[in-house]
């Protein structure tokens, strides 16, 4: 039956550190670390699974402890990984960050290669998972090749894209335009469009470019100018949120939950946008990469306390 979402791409084990005080470059500093399942991919199905919806998630796992507890995690919070592929050979991706006494990333590592065994050669087995989803999420940890093939190849499913960095959303500038929905952020935005944002008015340029291109929805992050949002029909921006951040790692991949449900429930855009946004606020009050505590009844408090309705 066609009641689930696909997502294709990464789950990691991330390990964070967290500053305690002002974070000294070339120094030990004093903090916490914290060890969690991560992954853009893993994340928003999780948050999905934890919005009560079917996620089906296909990524590669190494053989070894990281891998057996992803798997463990995929379990209690109900996300599918039995069409994921496994190797004995391969380490399971790891994400290694530190955040300042804000919450805030300084620096990270990421050493996804694993991915690179997710080929059109192991997709085209999963053909049947693939036509009858509802929509499939793909992100940037993916190759060009996957990218391309997939968004060719499938062209009446609605594919939601993750940029996951700028270095990484280079990937798909020739073929934004497959994409339903995106939500990059203000550098991101720039490398797709080639247009710079310097003010308000460059996101809704932006916007245009991308939905000329043929992407139905555009979610601009603007950091401290907000967010811009835009279906070529209805179209806004949000003011920037303050809020005091515990981990902002986690944020993108909430709101992007936040689209697929909205999509999936038929949300207006501006609703959409607003339901995204409350889902990312939640995520950064956990140390965790998914909130635990994050639900639809959550998001919809949030939305009440932060003036969204």
């Amino acid at each position: 039956m066609n009641n689930y979402v696909l997502l294709i791409g990464g789950a990691n084990i991330d390990i964070q550190g967290f500053s305690y005080k002002k974070f000294i470059f070339k120094d030990s500093n004093p903090g916490s670390i914290k060890i969690s399942c991560g992954g853009v991919s893993r994340n928003i199905a999780e948050n999905l699974a934890r919005l009560s919806l079917n996620a089906k998630l296909i990524t590669a796992l190494g053989d070894d402890d990281f891998g057996n507890r992803i798997l463990k995690n995929g379990e209690s919070t109900h996300i599918d990984f039995s069409h994921s592929l496994m190797l004995k050979d391969k380490p399971t991706s790891t994400y290694l960050s530190i955040l300042n006494a804000h919450g805030e990333m300084i620096t990270a590592i990421s050493d996804m290669s694993i991915l690179d065994n997710i080929t059109m050669e192991f997709l085209n087995k999963k053909d049947a998972i693939l036509k009858n989803s509802l929509l499939t999420v793909l992100d940037c940890n993916l190759s060009y090749d996957v990218l391309e093939c997939l968004t060719s190849k499938y062209t009446n499913i609605p594919f939601f894209l993750d940029t996951v960095s700028s270095k990484k959303a280079a990937r798909v500038k020739d073929i934004i335009g497959r994409f339903h929905t995106i939500k990059p952020n203000k550098l991101e935005c720039e490398i797709l469009s080639g247009i710079k944002i310097n003010k308000r008015d460059d996101a809704k340029r932006a916007s245009e470019y991308f939905l000329k291109k043929g992407v139905k929805q555009v979610f601009i992050s603007l950091a401290k100018d907000g967010l811009f949002y835009s279906d070529g029909c209805s179209e806004g921006f949000i003011d920037k949120i303050a809020v005091k951040p515990v981990n902002t790692t986690g944020a993108g991949d909430a709101f992007v939950a936040g689209l697929v449900y909205s999509y999936i429930k038929s949300f207006s855009i501006e609703y959409a946008a607003k339901f995204g946004l409350a889902a990312s606020l939640i995520a950064i009050e956990s140390e965790d990469t998914v909130n635990p505590n994050i639900s639809v009844m959550q998001i919809e408090n949030k939305m009440l306390e932060a003036n969204l309705c």
